[in-house]
């Protein structure tokens, strides 16, 4: 494919991460259909360059950018119309496709489909506010960046038709007054909205949203701690839906944490884990994890004991209780206040270090080193996004540890050569893309009344599976990334059918058995290499 190995190469040429962004950007709208075949041809090596870590400077600088919005903004001001605005503009994107160029030129075609906007559906819309992007704060309007990012790994991982994903940053204003002050910004130049307000506008887009396109599952996406529980807990039972910082995160860092124990030759009740960083990821990832821990037999209470957290003030106990936030109540132990991380790993001994802080450097070497006293084999894992935030690099893990550290990371890292022996080690990378695509999809295609935490521990258990013993030898806690499509087809299998064996959705007619599933999925991805319809149905 000429044009494949033309993009690929004039992506290759350019030395800058952000200049890569932007040149994939410009592919995306001049040439999807190459620009697909590229992500999907090479997802390891270009997917850091359309989302993390790259997506943080671009959200950063996204409104000074030469690219064009791909998604839609919902501001303050479209409260009383924020329906017109959603069919306005996925009546203009599906114009957009239909258009002659258009169509040949992004691998689409409407002939013999009947699309219109009304028929064509969304079967998934990422949504964030702006308030918390990664590990860098508000950046306003500038989270569109995100939601871009992320719904491109549903058409990558996943094979989500790219025609029925939509992208959505609710512009409620920013208290960045860096943003405010900066000329470029082209969002609302105001305080953030907030109060009954804020809730009201959210509550519009999503009953807008079930009116229009009930089967659509919503991802919210980096809402900040103070609504990002809120908004899950209201809208969770009312339709598809989930918080990717909470219940992706927490997936992804359990089947990291089950397949750190096939190395350490660990069993999952025996594990004590400490979070530096007690916000929506840490919270999500030890509820989850206790989850687990209660199917080996343990009650809610022990399981919750065996997860402690460190915010900043120090460690969360009992003693602190009245002036916790209400997400840190339940791990509010009854053991002794530590200060710091140093005090908190030698009160508790903990099996396993997560960090979730976003505070660069966090995991220094005392700390590390305090962690490979205790443990053999210490499972440390620095989470926190961007490359910038993470808590230690894995060069300094293995360092420090004499390379007996199991490690996986938000954001990727090179493999480091082992110097006790020189055996090349490689860096497990703990990317929800594993987790969210296949799920969303199973969501979508079994049009799920809801999306329950027992599916996220289901997809974690069934991930941790996957990896094969000789990449767990190397170091990788997961299967191969450029394997993401054949993951994303299991993982959607199993997810679908716990779905319909739960009674949350239904399953396509002749489609029943393990191996039907697989073959529906298969035949349902969206293949860039193929011109494909635009769908009328999901």
């Amino acid at each position: 494919m000429p044009a494949l190995r033309t993009a690929l190469d004039a992506f290759r040429a350019i030395a800058d991460p952000l200049e890569r962004y932007v040149f994939l950007r410009h592919l995306q709208r001049r040439d999807t259909s190459t620009f697909y075949r590229a992500l999907v041809a090479k997802p390891l090596e270009l997917m850091p360059f359309v989302y993390t870590p790259t997506v943080g400077e671009a959200c950063e600088r996204y409104h000074e950018l030469p690219t064009e919005v791909n998604g839609v903004y919902i501001t303050a001001d479209d409260a009383g119309r924020v329906g017109a605005k959603l069919r306005e503009h996925w009546t203009t994107k599906m114009a957009w496709l239909r258009e002659g160029a258009g169509a040949s030129a992004r691998g689409v075609s409407a002939r013999g489909t009947g699309a219109n906007a009304g028929e064509a559906p969304v079967a998934v819309a990422v949504v964030t506010d702006g308030e918390r992007i990664l590990g860098l704060g508000d950046l306003g309007a500038g989270g569109m960046g995100i939601s871009e990012g992320k719904i491109l790994l549903y058409t990558v991982c996943a094979g989500v038709h790219p025609t029925t994903c939509l992208p959505v940053c609710l512009d409620v204003g920013t208290n960045n007054e860096r943003l405010l002050k900066d000329p470029n910004y082209k969002g609302l130049r105001r305080e953030r909205l907030k109060g009954e307000a804020y809730d009201a506008l959210v509550d519009e887009f999503m009953r807008e949203l079930r009116a229009w396109q009930p089967r659509c599952l919503v991802q919210f996406e980096d809402f900040g701690n103070a609504n990002a529980f809120r908004i899950l807990e209201k809208y969770r039972t009312t339709g598809p839906c989930f918080n990717d910082d909470i219940q992706g995160t927490a997936a992804i860092t359990l089947a990291a944490l089950l397949s750190s124990l096939r190395v350490t030759r660990g069993e999952l009740a025996d594990q004590k884990i400490l979070f530096y960083g007690a916000g929506e990821a840490g919270v999500g990832i030890g509820e989850l994890i206790a989850m687990a821990m209660e199917k080996t037999g343990m009650t809610h209470k022990q399981a919750m004991e065996r997860c402690y957290f460190m915010d900043s003030k120090g460690l969360v106990c009992k003693s602190r209780l009245s002036g916790l936030q209400p997400h840190k109540v339940a791990f509010a132990h009854d053991v002794e206040y530590q200060p710091d991380l140093l005090s908190a790993i030698d009160a508790i001994k903990p099996t396993a270090l997560i960090g979730v802080s976003t505070i660069g450097g966090a995991f220094n070497e005392d700390v590390v080193k305090a962690m490979a006293a205790l443990n053999e084999r210490p499972i440390i894992f620095p989470l926190s996004n961007p490359t910038s935030k993470a808590e230690c690099t894995f060069e300094q893990a293995m360092r420090w540890t004499d390379g007996k550290v199991v490690f996986a990371s938000g954001s990727p890292f090179d493999p480091v050569t082992r110097q006790r022996d020189g055996v090349k080690v490689f860096p497990a990378q703990a990317n929800n893309a594993y987790v969210f695509p296949a799920l969303g999809y199973a969501a979508a295609l079994t049009g799920a009344s809801q999306v329950t935490d027992d599916l996220f521990l289901a997809a974690a258990e069934a991930l941790s599976k996957l990896t094969t013993d000789s990449e767990i030898d190397a170091g990788h806690l997961f299967p191969d990334m450029n394997a993401i499509r054949d993951v994303s087809v299991a993982l959607t299998a199993e997810i679908c059918e716990m779905i319909v064996a739960q009674g949350l959705g239904s399953a396509p007619r002749d489609v029943s058995t393990h191996a039907e599933w697989l073959a529906y999925i298969k035949a349902h991805m969206y293949d860039p290499n193929v011109t494909t319809a635009i769908p009328s149905k999901l």
